[in-house]
């Protein structure tokens, strides 16, 4: 129990979204019974299962004979970091931003035992890199999967909406990360090379997230999760003792922080008026919103008042680069580094990704409709 306890107690972003969430609701008219209904549970168990799953799959030790492998294969920092960027991006347009990071993180933390890399900063450009790779596709991230959902485009078209960003924001990243990785050989440490690893736990975790990912696409999720609980009390408890579950309260206080501020009085009046607003105020405002408050919630904000455009398509995704919940993805990523200077760090980063991506996103709008 205390286990379980330990990552609640030491929470401080846990703490503060809490204590937020208190203030917000002094001020905001709400139904208790409308709580339950704020949060966005599919979410929730999505999360919960990719936990389980990815904490499976570490726990069989086999991240370390990747990660082994990748330290053998790559002789310097910088090459190894842009076949790690690229492989998150890619990843994340198929597989979501969120399942990208869920794979890659905790292999890349594997590489601080075989190496002196800079892991943290690798983890940093791998949370920028499944946000800018995400946004290609309609289903790369949920905030898409909503827009897609609302507009008329195919998967092709939105796809054809997207790319121009994409390409720019992709090519910039990688620029960045040239300059941000030292050209210099990787030291390696010695590491006794008989570790040995769970095939067993393994092959059930592989075979779990296939059956959990067809799920997810059947909208079973529920039932695949109480499928993965089964399965993990059997073969393997530590798999759910060593999961931080602190995390899924963080997003659970998230969602209900958001309702509370869309629920705020003061904020009614300008929210009936987004539709009257202009080009630049739409991109402005989703942007802005995506800061404080995610890119997601802000999409489902906005689709209330505005059509499921290119720009704000575009601006939502933009959205998810700058301040750290500008996506859950950031959060995801930071947390599982488990390192407390990562949450400074990450915005000397994102937050010039974030301008330089908005300069070349209203760049590239105009030049379109100028055309």
């Amino acid at each position: 129990m205390a286990t379980l306890l330990r990552p609640f107690l030491h929470d401080r972003f846990l703490h503060l979204l809490v204590v937020l969430g208190v203030v917000l609701a002094c001020f905001a008219p709400f139904k208790s019974a409308e709580l339950v209904t704020a949060v966005d549970w599919n979410t929730i168990i999505t999360l919960c299962g990719l936990l389980m799953l990815t904490k499976g799959i570490e726990l069989s030790g086999y991240f370390e004979v990747l990660g082994r492998r990748l330290i053998h294969r790559f002789q310097r920092e910088r090459t190894l970091a842009l076949f790690m960027v690229t492989g998150a991006a890619l990843l994340s347009t198929f597989l979501t931003n969120d399942v990208a990071l869920f794979i890659l993180v905790p292999l890349t933390l594997t590489l601080r035992k075989f190496s002196s890399l800079p892991v943290s900063r690798l983890i940093i450009f791998e949370a920028l890199a499944v946000n800018a790779g995400s946004l290609l596709t309609p289903i790369g991230n949920p905030q898409n999967i909503l827009l897609w959902s609302h507009g008329q485009l195919g998967f092709a078209g939105f796809i054809l909406q997207m790319l121009p960003l994409a390409a720019l924001t992709l090519a910039s990243l990688w620029l960045l990360t040239w300059f941000s990785f030292s050209k210099k050989q990787i030291q390696r440490h010695a590491v006794d090379e008989a570790s040995g690893w769970q095939r067993r736990l393994l092959l059930i975790s592989v075979a779990m997230y296939g059956v959990f990912i067809v799920a997810l696409e059947l909208q079973l999720a529920q039932w695949a999760l109480l499928l993965l609980l089964a399965v993990f009390l059997c073969i393997a408890r530590r798999v759910l003792l060593s999961i931080d579950w602190s995390l899924l309260a963080v997003f659970i206080a998230m969602f209900i922080d958001v309702f509370f501020l869309t629920r705020l009085p003061v904020l009614q009046e300008p929210l009936q008026h987004i539709s009257q607003l202009g080009d630049g105020g739409r991109y402005l405002l989703a942007i802005g919103l995506s800061q404080i408050i995610s890119n997601v919630p802000a999409t489902i904000l906005l689709l209330n008042s505005l059509p499921a455009s290119t720009l704000l398509a575009w601006a939502v995704n933009i959205g998810g680069f700058g301040l750290l919940p500008g996506s859950l993805a950031n959060l995801i990523a930071l947390r599982m580094a488990k390192d407390r200077r990562i949450w400074w760090h990450f915005h000397l980063f994102s937050i010039p990704m974030l301008l330089w991506s908005m300069a070349l996103a209203w760049g590239l709008f105009l030049l379109i409709n100028a055309a």
